[in-house]
């Protein structure tokens, strides 16, 4: 609508998104604080690496959940309230996984942490989604990707020099309490602030309107676009949902002409699912494990993560700028493309290393170099593509009638795979090594080419009342 984006309060709605946009900063921060983290926890806790695998997975087990239920949650007691649940789990978490005296109790609050982290993966797009105008939709919600990343890059700078002060992640540091869990507890900054802001932001207007509340929806847009859109766009939000106004369901995602799930929610499972099946998480997750093991020392590794961190912020910059001038799907095209290139020159990087007597690999002569990178330009493709557009699409692509249950259903698919993916990788690790873990991540970056070309549709300047389910 040309004078819904006219009459735009632009800097209202870039203040509330960026408010929004906090959660997928502790998102990034949640994900990223455990990769310093794992020295520490195998001698805290004695773990072997399935132990260790699944002290680090546990948190996805709670993001699959948290994703799940706030996606549904969300339609009956509003996005703005389920983020403050949220925000309160951040905190509970991150004071818990630092202090925890054992496996168990690690796992319980990580899972706690991680149902924030699922929330927040699905509320941010769509809150922004829902209150942003469509013709700068796109660059809006991918500030949420940007977010990721910084709590990510935060996370390694954290670690980074809480290690080096310390002399390593292991190592006893203020008040007797050892490095890596002080990692854990610098969350407790912005997940405090979080919680605070989010009483200053207003309910989506959808939401609203789905609630039959239809003057506060009015009295939100007037604040977003301007009194002469308002009531207007009540009326499109209003049309747009079903016709006998029964609240969003589950059931919604069955076309009753076909009795068949609707495609436009495999396409949501498949964007969720391949965004992980490319191995990104590998890297977030076990990047000074993984840097280690080629032979550069705790603290090169550490600071090569905030080099990366560093690479994928200027990678969704990037995405931000073109994300709604030349579309969603050419830029997973080109991701995919990218991402197949560089994992398979890593593989052959990986294959050439040799190993020592003790097991640790090392890359000699430029395959260090090779290596190094190669995973970067990996990041830096996935952060320009898939990291933010797979967010974009999910938070606008739904009708407004099944936007929770589509999330829903998405967000967990996305979580699950996440989980699969890093629970695996030690494993691999120690069966088929680097290259062969790679080589599979290869194969998936490969196969996504086709599904997005096949599968997905523009959403380019469409409207949300405009999505066709």
């Amino acid at each position: 609508m040309q004078e819904q984006q006219s009459g735009a309060n632009t800097p209202y709605i870039i203040l509330i998104s960026i408010v929004a946009t906090i959660g997928g900063f502790l998102f990034g921060y949640d994900s990223g604080v455990i990769n310093g983290t794992v020295d520490g926890l195998q001698i805290a806790f004695d773990s072997d690496s399935i132990g260790t695998g699944f002290n680090v997975a546990s948190m996805l087990l709670g993001c699959a959940a948290g994703a799940f239920f706030a996606g549904r949650l969300a339609d009956g007691y509003g996005r703005r309230n389920i983020m403050r649940v949220a925000a309160v789990f951040f905190i509970i978490s991150a004071w818990g996984s630092g202090v925890a005296g054992s496996s168990l109790e690690f796992v319980i609050y990580r899972v706690l942490g991680g149902l924030a982290v699922g929330a927040a993966s699905v509320l941010a797009p769509a809150y922004i989604s829902e209150v942003a105008p469509a013709r700068y939709r796109g660059a809006l919600t991918t500030v949420q990707q940007v977010a990721i990343i910084c709590g990510i890059n935060a996370a390694f700078v954290s670690n980074f020099f809480l290690a080096r002060s310390a002399g390593s992640s292991t190592t006893e540091f203020w008040m007797g309490f050892e490095a890596w869990r002080w990692m854990f507890w610098m969350e407790l900054i912005p997940a405090g602030l979080f919680l605070v802001l989010l009483f200053a932001i207003p309910e989506s207007p959808r939401f609203l309107v789905i609630k039959r509340r239809r003057e506060e929806a009015a009295a939100v847009l007037r604040r977003l676009f301007g009194a002469v859109v308002a009531q207007q766009k009540v009326d499109e939000i209003d049309a747009s949902l079903a016709s006998d106004h029964h609240k969003p369901k589950l059931a919604d995602l069955v076309d009753k002409s076909t009795g068949r799930i609707r495609k436009l929610v495999w396409l949501g499972i498949g964007l969720a699912t391949f965004q992980q099946l490319v191995g990104i998480n590998v890297v977030f997750y076990y990047g000074a494990v993984l840097w280690q093991s080629v032979g550069f020392t705790e603290s090169d590794a550490l600071l090569i993560n905030v080099i990366s961190g560093s690479i994928s912020i200027g990678a969704v910059a990037i995405a931000l700028v073109l994300i709604d001038r030349i579309g969603r799907k050419p830029i997973l095209v080109i991701g995919s493309v990218g991402m197949t290139i560089t994992l398979a020159v890593l593989v052959v990087a990986f294959l050439n290393a040799t190993r020592a007597a003790d097991g640790s690999l090392s890359l000699e002569g430029n395959w260090g170099a090779v290596a190094l990178v190669a995973a970067n330009a990996y990041v830096a493709f996935f952060n320009f593509s898939w990291g933010p557009v797979m967010w974009v699409m999910l938070g606008e692509m739904f009708p407004n009638q099944i936007r929770g249950a589509g999330l829903a259903v998405s967000g967990f698919a996305q979580w699950m795979a996440n989980f699969g993916i890093t629970m695996t990788f030690p494993i691999m690790l120690t069966s088929i090594g680097l290259g062969g873990a790679y080589g599979f991540y290869t194969l998936c970056a490969f196969i996504s080419i086709f599904f997005v070309v096949r599968m997905a549709h523009e959403t380019r300047g469409v409207e949300l009342e405009d999505m066709q389910g």
